[in-house]
């Protein structure tokens, strides 16, 4: 057997535990969004799939990228959270972290650093890394270009105590991931790729998202349970035909 192919059996046997899953592209033309978490519930993954547990002292993430923003188009709609997105607020979106999570996002070139908290997904293009509401951009400096390179930490959890506030570090690693190639308005159009992927990838399958105004349809192959096996899985999806497919958190 080639090596290709030997390869391709680790990847799913890695990544294929086989489950029917129940976000939001600021820069595609057709943007998906996951389904909102339930008011008041801590631990916003819940609805499709805890994918880490609070530690004590879980390791750090950090990732180095390019960084874009998203803002007056989206201004008033629902993020992935279920939370209203405020462009002024100091939020951003990324395709993995959990829902809720603090990081710390330095500009690399410049060295001016933010805080925000991750409350939606994206972005949905390749290589970047986070989209940024409008006025934490501009805090960065980066509203005219549109996009800057970055260092994104995570911080944690953000909790009051006696003291002040601290942050909780949680579990990055490991969870449910999976990879989105495509996103349709079309239902038809969005099942004739699913069939097409499930000859060659596991745990091909559809997720709509109704939008309020439209119902976009995601198109995803494979589950991963940890963050390591799932960054290869993504290079071998793109090493295969599919360069676009991105990495996200169900």
């Amino acid at each position: 057997m080639p090596l290709s192919g030997i390869l391709f059996l680790l990847f799913l046997w890695a990544c294929a535990t086989p489950v029917l899953p129940p976000s939001t592209s600021k820069t595609s033309s057709v943007p998906s969004t996951p389904s909102p978490t339930l008011p008041g519930q801590p631990k916003p993954y819940r609805v499709y799939g805890k994918w880490y547990t609070p530690m004590a002292d879980a390791r750090g993430f950090s990732q180095r990228g390019v960084a874009s923003w998203y803002g007056r188009d989206f201004h008033g709609r629902r993020t992935s959270s279920g939370e209203i997105y405020d462009m002024y607020a100091m939020t951003a979106a990324h395709k993995t972290l959990p829902l809720g999570t603090w990081v710390r996002v330095r500009r690399v070139d410049t060295g001016k650093e933010i805080v925000v908290r991750v409350n939606d997904r994206g972005p949905f293009v390749h290589e970047r890394i986070i989209d940024l509401s409008y006025t934490a951009a501009r805090e960065l400096a980066m509203v005219g270009p549109g996009t800057a390179p970055v260092e994104v930490v995570a911080l944690g959890e953000r909790r009051e105590t006696a003291t002040g506030e601290t942050y909780v570090p949680m579990d990055y690693y490991n969870g449910s991931f999976t990879f989105q190639v495509g996103a349709f308005a079309s239902r038809e159009n969005a099942e004739r790729l699913r069939l097409r992927l499930g000859k060659r990838f596991t745990n091909a399958h559809v997720t709509p998202f109704d939008r309020g105004d439209a119902v976009f349809y995601r198109v995803r192959v494979g589950r991963c349970k940890d963050l390591e096996s799932a960054e290869q899985y993504e290079r071998y999806l793109a090493s295969n035909g599919y360069p676009d497919a991105f990495l996200v958190a169900e």
